[in-house]
């Protein structure tokens, strides 16, 4: 898997928003679902869950706001995803 750019970088807030509830997915928390792993946007900040959670909070985020990056936020992880170019950041 190669690392690539894309456009969308030069737009991001800088510097990039801070999670408001660290502590899991936002959407899960407030209707009582879970989660496997979490993506931070990096337009506002939303913290959502994975595609491999069973509500794809995250990309569920992107195509209501058009966000277009997300990054892991999973300890140790500093991957970053562009929703609009499907690469790896």
């Amino acid at each position: 898997m190669t690392n690539a750019t894309c456009a969308h970088v030069s737009t991001l807030p800088d510097p990039a928003p801070q999670a408001r509830t660290p502590e899991g997915c936002e959407d899960c928390l407030r209707s009582g679902g879970r989660w496997v792993h979490l993506r931070l946007c990096l337009t506002c900040g939303h913290v959502g869950c994975c595609d491999s959670s069973p509500n794809k909070h995250a990309t569920a985020h992107h195509h209501e706001t058009s966000h277009p990056i997300v990054r892991s936020f999973e300890p140790g992880e500093d991957w970053r995803w562009c929703y609009d170019d499907e690469v790896i950041l």
